[in-house]
């Protein structure tokens, strides 16, 4: 391996769920099934979109993207964690590992990004609905969509970077089932300050300052919804909302859990707990609460199981 720094470590061992032998099968059938299930469902919701012109708007676009996050970032983890838990052997070398990381962090960065720009494109559609066709157009749903990619993208990758930086010089075993940003920064050895303060600024950024304005954007929206005069407008206005409210209480409940603290306050119980439910269990609810929630979903996938 290249010198690219001092470090002395070569691979890590990821402990996954060594602590629960006795649960070893159970959880290689459950977690297996989570992700042939999100697979399937995540797939299927973006199919349904790109083959049915009239779920061709901004909000099936945003979910589609959202559907795809929802493939990738069970794909960097979960088929090793399987794997881990077959073989009772979680080495991982260490560009992996530094690379795992960069991809799940683009992930987790991204998906704030396009749960902000779907609340935004919920608060345009209610509260200036004239000029959503204006605001709301292809071209600025692309730039948009790139730009949550592009963000969270220059986020990861400058974490992975730094991360790549710090001296690991033993001992080398990762209490998590893949190779996150706070497992590694407990394993360091050498000064992680500049590793931390970029964490934070991308948590504010990606995270705080995110949700802030989701939440502002609903409180609008609320606003807006109470002015309607007929009760199944109202209705319909709260459904459109409801689905995406749900996902980004998931979301921002699991993540705010494990970065949002201290490396002094790192508790690997949580943190993995935490990660288990944002990395296998959150994208495949995502699908099915959209799905589910949403008429337009339910007819396509009517018309496409009547076929």
């Amino acid at each position: 391996m290249e010198e690219h720094n001092a470090t002395s470590v070569e691979t890590f061992i990821l402990l996954g769920f060594s602590h629960l032998p006795h649960l070893r099968l159970f959880l290689i059938c459950v977690f297996s099934y989570l992700y042939i299930f999100t697979l399937l469902w995540n797939n299927l919701i973006i199919l349904l979109i790109i083959n049915d012109s009239k779920l061709h708007t901004p909000m099936y676009f945003f979910l589609a993207n959202l559907s795809f996050i929802d493939v990738i970032s069970p794909s960097i983890t979960m088929p090793k964690m399987i794997t881990d838990l077959v073989s009772k052997n979680g080495v991982i070398p260490y560009r992996d590992c530094i690379t795992q990381l960069c991809l799940i962090l683009t992930c987790v960065a991204t998906e704030s990004n396009v749960l902000f720009i779907m609340a935004f494109d919920r608060y345009v559609a209610i509260c200036n609905p004239l000029q959503y066709t204006k605001i709301m157009s292809y071209k600025m749903c692309s730039k948009l969509t790139c730009g949550s990619w592009l963000i969270g993208s220059f986020f990861s990758i400058m974490l992975s970077l730094l991360t790549n930086s710090i001296d690991f010089c033993g001992p080398n075993q990762v209490n998590h089932f893949f190779c996150d940003i706070l497992p590694l920064f407990y394993l360091a050895c050498s000064d992680i300050t500049l590793n931390v303060t970029l964490l934070y600024a991308s948590d504010i950024l990606n995270g705080i300052c995110n949700f802030v304005v989701i939440l502002s954007s609903y409180v609008s929206i609320a606003s807006a919804i109470k002015k309607i005069k007929s009760e199944e407008g109202r209705k319909k206005a709260f459904l459109t909302c409801s689905s995406h409210i749900m996902v980004v209480c998931m979301y921002y409940g699991t993540t705010i859990v494990t970065y949002l603290h201290s490396i002094k306050n790192y508790s690997e119980s949580k943190d993995r707990t935490a990660a288990v439910i944002y990395t296998t269990v959150t994208p495949l609810l995502n699908p099915l609460i959209y799905s589910f929630r949403n008429n337009d979903v339910k007819r396509a996938l009517k018309k496409v199981f009547c076929k």
